[in-house]
């Protein structure tokens, strides 16, 4: 009974998470191996949050490394959805090269609500990004301080619009690695007040559209301002994936390119490159 009431928790707080809670990793064993031996079964399940703390248990010897290697993934930017861990008493790891004869095999998923795209400016490249960025299955809030450009009329696509102060619209939301801002708003006025409002706020990525100058006059008003030079130097900008882009449709579709680039780990590179790379092994 205990078990099955573990396993309910457990299915519980998933959907609370995919349903916008906090994110959680399940611990799944996969392969007792050797470990059979100290109680540790195939298909004995562990949930753990972000702080740590768990619910449910694959064994007591297992029980902690495997919560740090979970807590390790759920921090981690760009997110593992699933990850292989090989374990044994006092360790853990995702490297099959690592591991030892007998280790048990342990996989570990994350479970979070969508990606967020937040999207400041409601022009021409505003639109385009969310439009895209729903075929993505992003979800997307948009922020402009004009209302005929950020209305629910406009953005129907959107799961949140704001028409208002970029400042106070932007206090109001939280962020986390799951969030993606982009500034693409008309002036470097209101990149300046957005990015001021962002910088510091823990999303997985911020990144802000313009010319050089536009850019260059932003980040020094904000190092002058205190704020720390560091995560100025974090901020994608130029912002977007070199494809040549021209039209706002193009350019959202190189920053776009960016962000997913960013949320998964890719390299950026041509695939016919990497396949030539392989050839030439």
């Amino acid at each position: 009974m205990r078990d099955q009431s573990e396993r309910t928790a457990i299915t519980v707080e998933v959907e609370r998470a995919l349903d916008g809670g906090e994110a959680v990793a399940v611990a799944t064993v996969t392969d007792p191996g050797e470990a059979s031996g100290d109680g540790v079964e195939a298909g004995a399940k562990m949930l753990v949050r972000t702080d740590g703390s768990t619910l449910g248990s694959i064994a007591a010897a297992l029980d902690g490394v495997v919560a740090a290697a979970a807590v390790e993934q759920l921090r981690t930017a760009p997110r593992i959805i699933a990850e292989t861990l090989w374990v044994s008493a006092g360790r853990a790891t995702e490297r099959r090269s690592q591991a030892s004869e007998g280790d048990a095999q342990v996989l570990v998923q994350l479970f979070e609500s969508p990606a967020r795209l937040v999207i400041v400016g409601g022009g021409h490249i505003g639109y385009a990004l969310a439009q895209i960025a729903a075929l993505l299955g992003f979800e997307i809030s948009v922020l402009d301080d004009r209302e005929e450009f950020a209305s629910e009329e406009r953005f129907a696509m959107a799961d949140d619009v704001y028409a208002g102060d970029l400042g106070e619209g932007l206090d109001a939301m939280t962020f986390d690695a799951s969030d993606y801002v982009v500034l693409v708003s008309r002036g470097h006025q209101q990149d300046e007040q957005a990015l001021r409002h962002v910088v510091e706020r823990g999303a997985a990525y911020v990144g802000m559209i313009g010319s050089r100058r536009r850019v260059r006059t932003v980040l020094e008003d904000l190092i002058g301002e205190g704020v720390s030079r560091e995560l100025l130097e974090a901020v994608h900008t130029p912002i977007g994936i070199d494809i040549g882009a021209e039209t706002p449709e193009e350019i959202a579709l190189s920053i776009l390119s960016e962000v997913v680039l960013v949320r998964r780990g890719g390299g950026g590179g041509r695939m016919e490159e990497l396949r030539q790379a392989l050839r030439d092994q």
